[in-house]
């Protein structure tokens, strides 16, 4: 996975079957330490000897999508996340906020949490102040224009 610099992404994966990836509050910690260190197979392989089990935790390909320059950007995006109708186009532009928002809407769509700020794992917290995280760079996003939505408080 080759990333740019002057681009901003979304980096995601999903667990392999949907599977549950995270088995207790240590796992969240320790994945972000290895995350923050680009290392992926090392948390499989805890997480494996914790529950006893083997293979694949993730699906095989974890994806970055460019969200700052994007083609072909369709509504169904944007009412798949807000569940809005939006019939026109979305622009490269408006596409780094959508995004934005629908990431830190993620767990209370999920109904994991009754606020967004609630969910330790986040950089939610980060962005609102309630934390000062390391995998964030507050400042680049700044210079895109993204604000957090209020809807999500």
């Amino acid at each position: 996975m080759i990333l740019e610099e002057s681009h901003l992404y979304h980096i995601y994966n999903q667990g392999n079957n949907r599977q549950k990836i995270f088995f207790s509050h240590d796992n969240y910690l320790f994945f972000l330490k290895k995350i923050k260190l680009h290392i992926l197979r090392t948390y499989t392989r805890a997480i494996n000897k914790q529950e006893n089990r083997s293979g694949s935790r993730f699906k095989t390909h974890t994806k970055a999508e460019c969200i700052n320059e994007i083609n072909g950007i369709t509504p169904t995006f944007c009412n798949t996340y807000n569940e809005a109708e939006i019939t026109r186009p979305i622009s490269e532009n408006e596409y780094p906020q959508i995004c934005f928002n629908y990431i830190h809407a993620n767990p209370l769509n999920a109904k994991l949490v009754q606020k967004s700020e609630d969910w330790e794992f986040s950089s939610y917290r980060d962005y609102c102040g309630l934390r000062n995280g390391k995998l964030i760079n507050r400042i680049r996003t700044r210079s895109f224009g993204l604000q957090l939505d209020s809807g999500s408080r």
